[in-house]
């Protein structure tokens, strides 16, 4: 009897991977559906193109970056809308394709469409470029029939992400230039030009003022012991990497960034501009709402909200309300889950889901441009403070040597 590889979802909104012995393909769908899981894929564990296509997808497939993602979804889209099957629409996007990753993927999901397999199988090969979520959207959609719709949401929803994060790191450009000129600034006048003054003052043979005193020793500290202060705050990284991949690790981490004034509201806000959107264009496109969590699981960036949603499973696998375990947590904002609890209540939850995403983009929005209003002119006086302070610590010692009237 043939085996199967497969990767299918529980109840508890886990993701599961295996393979079993079965008749077809069919066989295997149905014992996962027995088992109480929702398949997601399964593929030969030997011979054909579904098993060349997982064997490239654990070995880690061609991977391209999310505007080009955006842009392949926005032209399938568009193609599939047109009225083109889904195999000539990849071979127009093939030949419109320069050489590079874009058209090499477009090539190996054309191939595998054509050798059998359904357009989400063949997403799901290039796990590196088609995240979970997407798969799963795409999975939906040819459920129900509506391939292009279901691209167009995705599409939405890519945009609308990319949108939110590219305002954020825009409005964090500044502050960062800010920041490093500042730096440069100050590393320059602490080993050039504060040294270019210590031989100077130490012919005057005269008691240095304590500022300056303690300027020429931090510049002597830098200029000897710079090079193992550089390799410390390397060696500090990689350490701070290292225990953020761990769990537990990421884990603290998250919990002392929720917790952190300002900083702590903000990426509260974000995550669930995040979770809103995610989990309500998968209900948008037919996804289960407990497979949805699942999956949403995963997308959330805080490591703190995301476990809070398998209470959140539970509870809706006991037939109760989404929003009771979520609020008893006191991390997500009241507004949004009293908006969550109208839309249960009004069986409209996935178009409320959405809404809730659009208001709480809007607040970060306006939350970032408030934050960095307060802090670039507190940066611009405190590193203007620092760098006057080591500057006329030096003028008022030269004076000091010179015995001039101040």
């Amino acid at each position: 009897m043939p085996r199967y590889c497969y990767e299918a979802v529980t109840v508890g909104g886990e993701l599961v991977q295996g393979e079993m012995e079965a008749s077809d393909r069919a066989a295997v769908i149905a014992r996962l559906q027995e088992a109480g899981s929702v398949p997601i894929r399964a593929s030969p564990a030997d011979g054909g193109a579904l098993a060349a296509l997982w064997t490239r997808r654990r070995a880690g497939a061609r991977r391209i970056g999310r505007r080009d993602l955006a842009a392949f979804t926005q032209e399938l889209s568009s193609l599939l809308h047109a009225g083109l099957p889904l195999d000539r629409a990849l071979a127009i996007m093939i030949d419109a394709a320069g050489d590079g990753a874009p058209r090499e993927l477009a090539a190996d999901i054309q191939q595998a469409v054509r050798g059998g397999a359904a357009l989400s199988d063949a997403l799901a090969a290039h796990p590196r470029t088609f995240s979970r979520f997407y798969v799963s959207m795409v999975r939906a959609a040819e459920a129900a029939g509506r391939l292009d719709q279901g691209l167009a949401s995705l599409l939405h929803y890519l945009e609308r992400s990319r949108a939110l994060r590219e305002s954020v790191v825009s409005a964090l450009i500044y502050p960062a230039i800010l920041v490093t000129v500042a730096g440069v600034s100050l590393l320059i006048i602490l080993t050039y030009v504060v040294p270019q003054f210590t031989q100077l003052f130490a012919d005057a043979g005269r008691a240095l003022p304590l500022p300056t005193r303690i300027v020429i020793g931090a510049a002597e500290w830098l200029r000897s012991y710079g090079g193992l202060l550089v390799v410390a705050m390397a060696v500090l990284a990689v350490v701070i990497r290292r225990r953020l991949r761990r769990p537990a690790g990421r884990y603290r981490w998250d919990r002392m960034v929720l917790q952190a004034p300002v900083v702590g509201d903000l990426i509260t806000k974000m995550e669930m501009a995040r979770f809103s959107r995610s989990l309500g264009t998968l209900l948008a496109s037919g996804v289960p709402l407990l497979a949805g969590l699942g999956i949403v699981k995963e997308i959330l960036g805080n490591r703190v909200l995301a476990e809070t949603l398998e209470p959140a499973a539970e509870t809706l696998k006991a037939g109760r309300s989404l929003v009771e375990p979520l609020m008893s947590t006191g991390l997500f904002p009241a507004l949004g889950l009293q908006m969550i609890r109208v839309g249960e209540e009004t069986g409209r939850l996935d178009d409320m889901l959405l809404r809730i995403a659009d208001l709480y983009d809007g607040e970060v929005a306006s939350a970032t441009q408030r934050l960095l209003a307060l802090l670039e002119p507190v940066l611009i006086v405190g590193l203007g403070v620092v760098i006057a302070g080591v500057i006329m610590s030096i003028l008022v010692a030269i004076v000091s040597v010179n015995e001039l009237p101040l």
